[in-house]
Formats: structure tokens, sequence, C-alpha cells
């Protein structure tokens, strides 16, 4: 009998009485792919027989292995799955961890159920032994207000997948409780990785927030915490801390004061957080986190992300302002290396008094930060992590901020993140060695979903970039991973190739990549149609892998700076303010940065240089659109040619993907035509050849009809569309989220794009030095 005529015939799921919630939560699901008349039962160990038309389901606790050896059965060892059919034709399925179980169970029905694979015993040892969700966009970050969203299906994903950790902390309103001053943006900031303060409070900060807030975001937190148990995977906080705290709370105790964190340029007011050097400020700290495990207690980890979005450590060299802090760490006059190491000693300090706290409810708690931001106290910090304090990172050979590995194209270009960063060097082996010496891991980023790659397009396919990375990072002997920017919700993104290639990598490390990609087109498209589904798959990919990162506008400005519904035009300062707001009010931006009308630039910073920008658009234009012309050709073809013999299913596939790549080549025309502005006005502005200028003017009018045409494509695009291709607000609009107006929006973009297209190009590069009402009317300014 085969094995899967063999399960059909079960007819009683038998789970630990005193067990795990996925057990049961499995029992439930199995219940629907068994024959009519199966039962659960929960039973004593003791009662865990090997019986006809029985599956045994549990987590190999010390009594359940003590157990299965009496009985003959090896235990799995770690965190490993194994399932098997036994002589009495009673299954069993066991796994060394919870967090696996799940994955373990959806297999058994996915593969074993459906005839793919036969064998009546298996054992899976999973490539990572921890695989965490970070800054996730649509469970706990900015696009949570995601339509119709499904959360337990979501995190029900995240089983299926082979995750073993998820974070958790979200804020229930769309918006922050962040007091701001009118005209400036940083309230915003807080909308993401929200602070231990926003889901309980201490005798410190008692009445500071509403206690109506409190409870809904504290809610929100349990009722995440509580899907993933039920799915057997451990929850935890990604949290900016130390974050600023209200100002109210230095009028009641001005001396707790610590270190200015805010942006000054996003900014109209400074903001400051408590000095945790403070003993009562460390209690205040310590009795948050222990108020929070004991509401949630089985929260496992903290990640804490710093020194940005309201958030830093006193002293430290990357706070905007400078080194700063209160009045307890550091005197005046003391040298560089004095005032560093005094900075560096504190962040440590800090790690170890949450883990020391948590610890109380929950033993096992591993504290995590990155590392980037301590670039100037890295000699001091980097000894000093141990004992169940770890590290997330792109690269532990990078210093802060920098990009050390090559583009998978031009090697003249680094990357750090995304999906472009499908290499690791053989050197991290020998940091994260010395790291696991100590008793701390190093998890490794990758990232094969929307952020940092498409945002806000969901399921562009790159199964080969995917499976690269997944590939480096196995290769060093790197034990745990970070998806960074959440997985594609299912509901949305049927066919999400990319997720689907890490959990077979997660099942079988050694697998054979283009076999594992033929296996799921087989599986979406069926075995007649795999071959042209792979061949438009390779045909984005290399578009993909093509494609040059024009800084954060192919990671999330695209969203942030508005891009999509924003103008073209050489001088978009001639547009009136009036006529920006509509887009303008929901960048990620203050009312004086230059970003609003030069397109290089953002705050202070140079975000791509002209010179790179010209570079970009030619790779571009002779690189990425050949191959993304192909794979539209393919999926369109294929999917009306599918339509019309009935193949309908088929059909369906193609046709999503043909709509997604569609969406990819919108998004790609405005990536290359905002680096095309970049280049051809800048270059107009500095130089004297007319026939330079000429040849500038010549590329503006070029890139602004294929703005123009872009636009109108991407309208016809959201008329079309059968599928959820882009990220779009159920409610509200936020800098972090578009809404569903966005034709509305495009309108006005195509309107205003035709009104100022004849402009000559123009920047003013006193923008920032503008003030309303300003008492000396027309300053004179340098440029």
């Amino acid at each position: 009998m085969k094995t899967n005529e063999q399960l059909r015939g079960i007819r009683r799921i038998r789970i630990p009485q005193k067990g795990f919630s996925v057990e049961r939560t499995i029992a439930k699901e199995l219940i629907s792919y068994l024959d009519s008349g199966a039962v659960i039962q929960p039973v004593e160990i003791k009662e865990m027989k090997s019986s006809p038309h029985v599956i045994n389901v549990a987590v190999a606790t010390d009594e359940i292995c003590s157990h299965l050896n009496t009985l003959g059965i090896a235990p799995p060892k770690n965190k490993n799955i194994y399932f098997k059919v036994d002589e009495n034709q009673c299954a069993w399925l066991i796994s060394g961890s919870p967090q696996f179980l799940f994955c373990g169970y959806t297999y058994l029905v996915e593969e074993v159920f459906q005839s793919v694979d036969l064998r009546n015993e298996w054992t899976f040892i999973p490539a990572f032994e921890e695989e965490k969700s970070t800054f996730d966009l649509f469970l706990t970050q900015y696009a949570r207000l995601l339509r119709g969203f499904d959360r337990r299906q979501y995190i029900r994903e995240y089983a299926r997948l082979g995750f073993s950790q998820i974070e958790v902390n979200v804020l229930a309103t769309p918006f922050p409780y962040e007091q701001g001053v009118p005209g400036e943006f940083y309230p915003d900031f807080y909308t993401y990785c929200p602070a231990l303060d926003q889901f309980v409070s201490s005798r410190l900060n008692q009445g500071i927030y509403p206690e109506e807030y409190l409870r809904a975001n504290l809610n929100a937190l349990k009722e995440n915490a509580s899907l993933a148990v039920e799915y057997g995977l451990k929850p935890g906080l990604l949290v900016f801390e130390p974050r600023s705290v209200p100002e109210e709370i230095f009028t009641r105790y001005p001396t707790l004061r610590g270190a200015r964190v805010d942006h000054p340029f996003r900014s109209f007011k400074p903001r400051f957080n408590l000095s945790i050097v403070h003993p009562v400020v460390q209690e205040h700290y310590s009795e948050l986190i222990v108020k929070l495990m004991k509401e949630v207690p089985q929260l496992s980890f903290l990640s804490i992300w710093t020194n940005d979005s309201g958030a830093g450590f006193e002293h430290t060299r990357s706070l905007y302002v400078g080194r700063n802090g209160g009045a307890y760490l550091i005197r005046e006059w003391k040298d560089e290396g004095q005032i560093t190491a005094a900075a560096a000693a504190n962040v440590i300090d800090f790690f170890r008094l949450l883990k020391r706290s948590a610890a109380e409810v929950n033993p096992e708690f591993r504290v995590i930060t990155r590392l980037e931001p301590f670039y100037g106290e890295r000699t001091f910090l980097w000894p000093e992590i141990q004992d169940g304090i770890d590290v997330e990172t792109n690269s532990l050979l990078a210093e802060g901020w920098e990009n050390i590995y090559p583009h998978p194209r031009y090697p003249d270009v680094k990357v750090s993140g995304s999906a472009l960063q499908n290499t690791l060097k053989k050197e991290e082996q020998e940091k994260m060695t010395e790291l696991k010496r100590r008793g701390s891991r190093s998890y490794f980023y990758h990232m094969f979903g929307s952020h940092t790659n498409h945002e806000p397009l969901m399921g562009i396919p790159f199964p080969w970039l995917t499976y690269e990375k997944l590939k480096a990072a196995f290769s060093i002997g790197a034990q745990y991973m970070a998806h960074v920017g959440g997985i594609n919700p299912p509901d949305k993104v049927p066919y999400a190739v990319n997720q689907e290639i890490f959990r077979l990598f997660q099942l079988d490390p050694d697998l054979d990549i283009d076999k594992a990609v033929r296996q799921i087109a087989v599986r979406y498209a069926g075995i007649k149609f795999a071959n042209e589904l792979i061949k438009g798959w390779r045909f984005v990919e290399e578009a993909v892998r093509s494609f040059v990162p024009l800084s954060i506008y192919t990671h999330y400005g695209a969203v942030w700076q508005r891009l999509i519904v924003r103008p073209l035009v050489p001088d978009i300062g001639a547009i009136p303010e009036k006529e920006r707001a509509y887009y303008e009010k929901f960048m990620c931006t203050s009312i004086h940065n230059p970003n609003r009308i030069d397109l290089a630039k953002d705050v202070l910073f140079e975000l791509i240089s002209p010179e790179y920008a010209g570079e970009a658009v030619q790779k571009i234009d002779s690189k990425v659109w050949a191959s993304l012309g192909s794979a539209e050709a393919v999926f369109k073809q294929k999917a009306e040619e599918y339509k019309r013999s009935g193949e309908s299913e088929a059909a369906e596939v193609f046709l999503d993907q043909y709509y997604r790549i569609w969406a990819l080549r919108c998004l790609f025309t405005t990536l290359r035509n905002t680096a095309d502005w970049i280049f051809s006005v800048h270059t107009y502005l500095n130089s004297d050849d007319v026939e330079v200028r000429g040849q500038c003017l010549l590329a503006l009018k070029k890139l602004i009809e294929s703005e123009i045409d872009n636009s109108k494509n991407l309208l016809e695009l959201w008329e079309k569309a059968a599928c959820e291709w882009m990220i779009i607000s159920g409610s509200e609009e936020t800098p972090f989220i578009y809404k569903d107006n966005v034709p509305e929006l495009l309108k006005k973009k195509i309107d205003l794009m035709e009104s100022y297209k004849g402009r000559e190009p123009n920047i003013d590069y006193n923008y920032m030095y503008r003030i309303k009402n300003n008492p000396y009317g027309k300053t004179k300014m340098l440029k």
C-alpha cells in the first residue's frame, strides 16, 4: 500500500495530553485531509503506541524521547523532523522542537498526501537552526494597514516555510502617539519598531501614555504572540531603544534627561531619551521588560535597533547631533578614547540589564542587536558581545554601514542588503565562530520579499538569487538567519516562488536549484506548462540581477519619497506648493528638505551623484529592458494561449505573473527616469557647454514623455490586473503605504508633467533655507 493511501486511512490522531499548542493545531488541520470519521485523541505519553489507523504527532520532549526509545523508535535529535509509517501502519510525526513540527506536517500533507513523496520514513535536518523574521512590513511594521490582511494565514505561512521565530510587537493604531510640531515629519518615524513603553508602563512613566492606547497595543502584541505559539513559533520583539520619551517625563524628573536622539533636519523640536546610566532609569527599563514578559511569557528574544528614528545611546558617534548625553556617563574634558569606551560600556550594560531582567520570566531569553550604528564604538563593544547577546547583520566584516559585497552583474558596484547581496565571504566564518565561542549567535540577513527589493510590489520572482544567498550562508556554516521585510502574504501572492525555494532549502540544503524550481513550477502550472513558467522566471531574474541600486529609491523610496505619483519635470520647484500637496503631504520629508525639488538630495545627504546616475541609466537601458520584455511576452502569450485552449488553471498562473512583471517594468521605468533626471538636470546646471546642455534637454524631454507613458501604463494595469500586485492600505494613507486612490494621484501627476515639461531645468540650491513669513524678505544666500 502506498504511503498516501495508508495515511488517508487514519482514524485517530494522537497528541500528548499535556503538550504544545502546535500539536493541537496540527491535529485540527489534519482532520480535513483524512477520510471522514477521524478524531483527535489527547493521551498520556505512555498511550502513544503503535496502532493501526493512528498517527502520533508530538514534540520530542525528554519524556517522549524516553518513551520512543522503549518502542524502538530513535527520537529526532536537536530540531530535526522525523516521519515514519511502521509495520502496523501507524504513522509517527515527531520534531525535536515545536518550531519545525508544523513545517514537517505541511510537507506531509502537501507532498506525501499528494503522492509526490511516497517514502514511508524520512528525517529532515533544517538547514538553519533558527530563521527569524525581522522588520516584518505586514505583521508589525508600516505596511500593517495592508487591505484585507489575514493575520492567522500569514503567521501560519511562516511556520509552513520553516521559520522558527517571528517578531510580534505592533502598534494597534495607524499612527503613533508621538506628539510633534506643525509641519515636521518626525512623529511618523515612531510608527515602526515600537519601543517597550508603547505596551506597558512603569512607576516612572505611569500616566504618560493613555491606558487605552497601551492596552490596544498590548492586545495586538498578545494576539500575534498567541498565533505564533499556536503554530510552534517563538515570538519576540523588534524595538528602537533607548527611544525618546515625551517631554512631560523631564518635567517630572529633570535630572533623568539623556541623549538628544532626533535628526535635527527632520525634526522641529529636540527629542531626548532617558539616561540609562541612572539607576532609576535602569529600574524603569527592568520593570517594563518584566511586566511585558509576565503579560506574554512566551517572548523569547528582543532585537534592538538604535541610533535612528528617535533612538540612540548616549555619547555614541552615530547620534545625529553628535556625541551627547546626560550627566552621568562621562564628564567634560575627556578624550575621544575615554568617551568611546564609556559609551560602549553603557551599551553593553543596557543589553545585559534587559536580558537579565527578562530571564526572571524566561531564562532562555536573548537580546539581539545590529553593529552598524556602533561603528564608532565597535573596538570596545565587540569583545563584550557574549552570553546570549547576539548580532544580526548583513556582514560581520563591514565597518558601520559600508557596502563590501559586489553586485552580481557589476563588480564595481557594491551592495549591502537586498537580494542583490547574494554572496558571503569565507572570512565571515572567523567572526561568526568567535562569537559562537563566547555564547553569542550571528544572524545573517537575507531578503526575498518586497522590502529592500521592489517595494511596494509583491510577488516578484527571483528564485536563483534567493537560493544563492541561502547557499552562501550555509556554506560558511551559518546556523542563524534573519529574513528582512516579511514574507509575501499567501492570499495576495499565491505563486511565491522565492519563499518556496527557502522552504525547500530549509528541508534540504543539498537540493539542486534547477530541479527545485522545476518542482515548484510543476506544482503551480502543471507538468505540461512548467518549462514555459521557468523560462519566464529566468527572464525576470536576469532583469532583476541587471538592475542598478539607486540608494534608498530601490529599497523603499518609491513609497517613502512618493516616486510613483510625483511628477518628473525639469524644474520641480516651479510647480506651486498647493499643486504638489497631494503627494508632498505623504512624503517622508520635512517642509524644507531639498528632496522636494532635487531628487539627488535628501536633507544634507547626496543620495545619488550625477555621475553614478548617468552610469546607472546606461546599464539599465543596455541590460534590463530586453530581458524584462521577454518575460512579459512569455507570460502574456502563454496566458492567452492556455485560456483559449481551456487550460484555465495554467492560464491563471501565467496571467498572475504577467501582471506582476508589468508592474515591475513600471517601477523600473520610474526608477530609471529618476536616475536620468538626476544626471540630466545636474549636468545641465553644472555645464557651460552648449552641446552638453542640449543633450541634457533632449534627455529630459525623452524621460518626461517616457514617464507620462509609464504613468498611463500603470493606470491601465490598475484597471486590468486581477491580482494583488501592490501593497495598498485598507484604511489610512501614510508616508509608508499608498492607498487605493493611486489612479487619482497618477492622473494628477500626468497633468502636472504635461503642464510643466517645457520649463528650463532649475534647482533652488537655497531651498532648505526658505522660511514662511521671512521678516527679511528675499535674503540673499550663496549657492
